[in-house]
């Protein structure tokens, strides 16, 4: 907890044991601690340092623990200081990149990112440091960029960003695809499905974008693109791809289903959304754990609620009747 002001865990248990007990010898703290003398003695020495402990005058060897109220409220003022003007220099360094950006050159719009490490790093960056909207390309090959991870999306969604996300028909294939666009729809994000996505794409509202260089077989590389005629370009893509692809409805994040009433239900249109997404009737039942038959009756109770003879016919009435909107 005390990590912020510089403290590692030795050095924290330290000052705890000192604090509990208010003086101590070396050896009974180096007892108390179950450390070894000498490691003891460079913690102390450490919070010497930082204000936190001194030696007893009276009695050499001792050594008594400074009052947390004004050791640590001293440290955590000038940590709050050393903050301020970090932020101080970080506001002027992206004043002056900004000015700087106003007529780059043609070699700073764009960077290369090799390294599955590397790229996985910029790829959070990339999404943290959105303040709008994320939008993404996802696909079922093994390219990067990889997909976000659960933390860095809820913290973006607990910031107020956006997110509109095009899958790949292929992923809804896999159950870990399926298990995570339910956690993905839960947290509020817009998913859509199209047979086939061009390729795995995501961008940062309107500032940056990285797409994968490479394929199978070579080392990973992405690129990153910066503000320019060719994000805009990517932001043209990934808009054409978001029109022409179906929204997707799906379970709540535990699975969980209703029994059908007789008019759509939470249940049939999850089940419609499925199948328009390019599901076949036993996916769709595997899926929701329900039976084939379960699923086919509840389609054809659909088809006779809309008063039509075919699926491609229901497909088109749920969207007359909005049952599954494309807003």
């Amino acid at each position: 907890m005390l990590g912020a002001i510089g403290l590692d865990e030795g050095q924290e248990s330290a000052y705890r044991a000192l604090v509990a007990l208010g003086a101590a010898e070396v050896p009974d703290l180096a007892h108390r601690l179950t450390l070894p003398v000498p490691q003891t003695e460079r913690a102390l020495r450490h919070l010497e340092r930082h204000g936190l402990a001194a030696q007893s005058s009276a009695r050499p060897g001792r050594w008594v623990a400074a009052p947390p109220g004004v050791a640590l409220g001293a440290l955590l003022t000038r940590q709050r200081h050393d903050l301020e003007q970090a932020e101080a220099a970080a506001a002027l360094l992206a004043e002056e990149y900004r000015a700087e950006a106003t007529e780059p050159a043609v070699h700073d719009l764009v960077e290369v990112v090799t390294g599955a490490s590397a790229i996985a790093h910029r790829f959070v960056q990339l999404q943290r440091g959105a303040v709008e909207e994320v939008r993404a390309l996802v696909t079922g090959r093994p390219q990067v960029p990889t997909g976000p991870d659960d933390d860095t999306e809820d913290r973006a969604a607990g910031s107020g960003v956006h997110y509109r996300v095009v899958i790949e028909r292929d992923v809804l294939t896999d159950p870990d695809g399926l298990r995570e666009a339910q956690v993905a729809l839960a947290r509020g994000e817009q998913l859509r499905v199209v047979p086939e996505v061009p390729t795995r794409l995501v961008i940062a509202d309107r500032a940056l974008a990285m797409v994968p260089l490479t394929g199978r077989g070579t080392e990973p590389a992405a690129l990153v693109v910066h503000a320019s005629g060719l994000l805009e370009s990517l932001l043209g893509l990934f808009e054409a791809v978001w029109r022409d692809a179906l929204p997707l409805r799906l379970g709540g994040a535990d699975g969980t289903v209703a029994e059908s009433p007789a008019c759509p239900d939470g249940t049939d249109l999850v089940i419609l959304s499925l199948l328009l997404a390019g599901m076949t009737d036993a996916s769709v039942a595997k899926h929701l754990e329900l039976g084939l038959r379960t699923v086919q009756r509840r389609v054809k109770g659909l088809m006779e609620l809309a008063g039509v003879t075919t699926r491609l016919q229901l497909g088109w009435h749920a969207y007359e009747r909005g049952w599954v909107a494309r807003h």
